[in-house]
């Protein structure tokens, strides 16, 4: 299933979902994977987390796509941190142009 036929069906705060967190517009970019995205987003936007994320200031939500199974987001995650950064900014233009943050809309 695509991402986007994808998230017309599941819930992405409770189904496993591949995220963008950013340090601003164009800035740091970390991609990561969960199972529940409003607590994932949450730990990351009050330094509840050790590491990357909080080192570089990512605390936007900039992007997710939500899946049916963890693999297929697991799968998507791995294909997202291969690609070229002009390839991640694109997908976050392509979905999310403002970089508006996302994570009120998760509540």
């Amino acid at each position: 299933m695509t991402p986007s036929a994808a998230s017309t069906i599941i819930d992405p705060m409770r189904s496993p979902c591949v995220y963008i967190m950013a340090s601003q517009r164009n800035g740091t970019l970390y991609i990561g994977v969960t199972s529940n995205l409003a607590r994932r987003v949450y730990e990351h936007r009050n330094g509840l987390i050790d590491g990357f994320t909080g080192r570089y200031g990512c605390k936007l939500l900039v992007c997710c796509e939500p899946y049916e199974r963890m693999d297929e987001a697991i799968a998507r995650e791995k294909q997202l941190k291969a690609g070229s950064r002009a390839k991640k900014l694109a997908l976050i233009e392509a979905m999310n142009p403002q970089w508006r943050d996302l994570y009120a809309d998760l509540a």
